[in-house]
């Protein structure tokens, strides 16, 4: 089938902003002031309610005023949504709330308890694009999900009229091979589906090898360094693409120490005076008071204010 969506909306560099609670209710006052720095940033989109928003930690009502907050607040910056959930009847409702909120794109993680075959999860997809007119991004994260996506699976959603966008997970590679995994991609999947790269520390090395956009959870709380990064990476400066993520390797460095970048993204929130403590859903915690000293010498030593 043809891809009629707007492809470029899902280039440059899209945020993921927290979705910081207090007192166990969505802060929303917090919330819109991510919102807002990401407009006066000018990031390309805001995507909420991904990993970094933690989706799975909240009810469809939650996600719904979450979904409201962000398009009432974004102003021109077109918003995507998240919707992914362990039931069919849950993803479908917050495909609505999404819609009714006025979002312009939805991203789409195949989230489950039991381990998800490939047909499922394809199933899944056709199911969700047949449902809406939005265009969907699917979401390939695996370290939550625990499902792995191939390329031949790549191939068959992108396929599926109302796929506009496949976010794949950062690894560790030479630039050479990220220009045959890209290229690998890109044959499979064809022109009419871009490709957004995650995990902040490769964004610079896929974006470089050819993605179109990056899915940047960092971002969601200091773009202006990711959009550094995704600047000269768009002009073809690769070597500086490349310093300047090269720069951020003390950040980098956190996200391995303390297992991803949430809980240290919360904590460089709360440290920016963005949000307050214990911002994140139980039982997921902060992390503590000796690991946020250690970040905020990281946040200071590299201006990230």
């Amino acid at each position: 089938m043809t891809n009629t969506h707007d492809l470029s909306l899902f280039t440059g560099l899209s945020a993921f902003p927290l979705t910081p609670l207090k007192d166990d209710r969505l802060d929303e006052d917090a919330f819109v002031g991510l919102i807002e720095r990401l407009v006066l940033a000018g990031v390309d989109s805001i995507t909420a309610l991904g990993s970094t928003g933690s989706y799975a930690y909240l009810d469809t009502d939650e996600r719904a005023r979450v979904a409201q907050l962000s398009s009432e607040s974004a102003l021109d910056i077109p918003v995507f949504i998240g919707v992914g959930a362990l039931r069919m009847r849950d993803v479908l409702a917050n495909v609505a709330s999404a819609e009714a909120a006025g979002a312009q794109g939805l991203l789409l993680a195949p989230v489950s308890y039991q381990s998800l075959t490939e047909d499922e999860v394809f199933a899944l997809f056709r199911t969700v694009t047949e449902s809406t007119d939005l265009p969907v991004v699917v979401y390939d994260n695996p370290g939550t999900t625990h499902f792995t996506f191939t390329t031949e699976l790549y191939a068959r959603l992108a396929a599926l009229d109302g796929v506009a966008s496949i976010k794949i997970p950062g690894t560790p590679a030479s630039p050479a091979g990220w220009d045959e995994r890209i290229g690998e991609i890109r044959a499979a999947i064809g022109s009419e589906v871009t490709i957004g790269i995650s995990g902040d520390a490769h964004g610079a090395e896929g974006l470089i090898a050819g993605c179109d956009a990056w899915y940047t959870a960092v971002g969601g709380t200091i773009p202006e360094p990711m959009l550094e990064i995704t600047r000269a990476a768009e002009l073809g400066n690769a070597q500086l693409a490349r310093e300047l993520s090269a720069e951020l390797q003390p950040l980098w460095d956190l996200f391995t120490e303390f297992g991803g970048s949430l809980r240290v993204t919360a904590a460089i929130a709360e440290h920016l005076g963005l949000v307050g403590a214990d911002t994140l859903p139980l039982p997921v915690r902060d992390l503590d008071a000796a690991a946020k000293r250690q970040v905020a010498e990281v946040a200071d030593n590299l201006d990230l204010a």
